[in-house]
């Protein structure tokens, strides 16, 4: 019998994985479909979790630790141990609303830049969780906007390819040291 995946929401002093940065090319790099949920998943699971909480962030694709599987894990309150995180697995956007809504966005993987994003509001998604089962969410707000993040990076995009104020993204790049021709425009 399967076991939840549960991890400390802590910081650790060396977490299990490292976080790749703009301008690596393993985060360019489509990411492939899992297969087999199975117990190395959950483990690859557990690592990404503690990565995340150790890098105060709510959200970690497997491509931001140079694994190449469809997966990501969500938790928009890192600070509440009661609230699960949540896994996605072979996650799939099946309906985005008409409402757009412009947000704040950061990534671990481009520490310290907080820029402007244009995405749908609300989502429905598919994906299995961390024991392959099927599952549907439809949702809004920064859960939403998490998703839709994270699983751009499934297929090699980061959300400064979609900031759309050029001068802003550049300066603001600059600022902490990461070079504007790594960003590939998708908007």
């Amino acid at each position: 019998m399967a076991t939840e995946v549960v991890v400390e929401k802590k910081k650790l002093k060396k977490p299990p994985m490292e976080i790749h940065h703009l301008g690596d090319k393993v985060l360019r790099q489509p990411a492939r479909r899992i297969s087999r949920v199975d117990e190395e998943i959950r483990l690859l699971i557990r690592d990404m979790l503690q990565t995340m909480y150790s890098a105060d962030g709510i959200g970690l694709a497997a491509p931001q630790v140079a694994v190449a599987k469809q997966l990501i894990v969500v938790d928009c309150e890192p600070d509440n141990a009661a609230t699960p995180p949540l896994i996605l697995i072979n996650p799939e956007i099946k309906q985005v609303s008409r409402d757009m809504c412009v947000a704040q966005e950061g990534c671990l993987s481009i520490p310290e830049v907080y820029l402007d994003v244009k995405r749908p509001e609300v989502i429905e998604v598919s994906y299995k969780d961390e024991f392959g089962r099927p599952q549907r969410l439809t949702t809004g707000g920064l859960l939403a906007r998490a998703i839709q993040h994270e699983m751009d990076h499934l297929n090699g995009i980061l959300f400064v390819d979609r900031v759309e104020n050029r001068l802003t993204l550049s300066q603001e790049l600059a600022k902490y040291g990461f070079a504007i021709n790594a960003v590939k425009p998708v908007i």
